[in-house]
């Protein structure tokens, strides 16, 4: 079983992409919550998993929290990210 990690900085219109932002600006969202990234993922088919007492290393401190992606053995993880960044943004609109 494959897990991949989405953290909030991958979504994060706020972020560089050298602070860890992985979409590009069009598709990102202003601080991205991981409740929001969970219902997209779920939203495109993946089943997520949050787990809220985690900080990203270069958020330093910040326990912003991070879903895991499970049995996503078909897909790249940029594909994924793309795909849940996507949504995220339309349930923003």
């Amino acid at each position: 079983m494959v897990e991949n990690v989405i953290w909030p900085a991958y979504l994060d219109a706020e972020k560089t992409r050298t602070e860890g932002r992985r979409v590009p600006t069009d598709i990102a969202v202003p601080d991205p919550t991981v409740d929001e990234i969970a219902e997209a993922a779920g939203q495109v088919g993946y089943d997520a998993v949050i787990e809220r007492d985690v900080a990203y290393s270069r958020e330093g401190h910040e326990e912003r929290g991070r879903v895991l992606i499970k049995d996503a053995d078909d897909s790249s993880k940029n594909d994924i990210v793309q795909a849940v960044a996507a949504y995220v943004a339309a349930l923003r609109e």
